[in-house]
């Protein structure tokens, strides 16, 4: 029966990993949107990064899972109103500039080329 809970508890833990993974990139990048430049964004990222580092030694699954859903609110509350989109990217000022032409419409690619027949 340990061996069922030792595996649930580790599958338990790579879940909190990741969730803890993927609010830490989200809040960078989302630091890099209050930024105006990157020597303001630096100092902000460090205090990021060390507040991530004080609750690196909690072992406690259920402080785990409270810690995380705080900072999810935390970031969730505090999360930038106009992200930066890339312009290639949905949402972004080039995307889908140039749509893919309407069914029944061919295109033609000789480029100018007359046929020598």
């Amino acid at each position: 029966m340990s061996g069922v809970s030792t595996a649930a508890y580790a599958v338990r833990r790579a879940a909190q990993k990741e969730r803890v993974r993927i609010l830490y990139r989200r809040a960078l990048k989302d630091t890099l949107n209050w930024a105006v430049h990157r020597h303001l964004f630096y100092p902000d990222a460090d205090a990021l990064r060390e507040r991530f580092e004080t609750n690196k030694h909690v072992e406690d699954p259920d402080t785990i899972d409270r810690l995380i859903e705080n900072a999810e609110a935390s970031y969730n509350k505090w999360r930038h109103p106009d992200p930066y989109i890339v312009p290639w990217a949905p949402g972004g000022s080039k995307f889908h500039r140039n749509p893919t032409p309407p069914a029944g419409i061919e295109i033609v690619y000789d480029y100018g080329k007359e046929d020598n027949e």
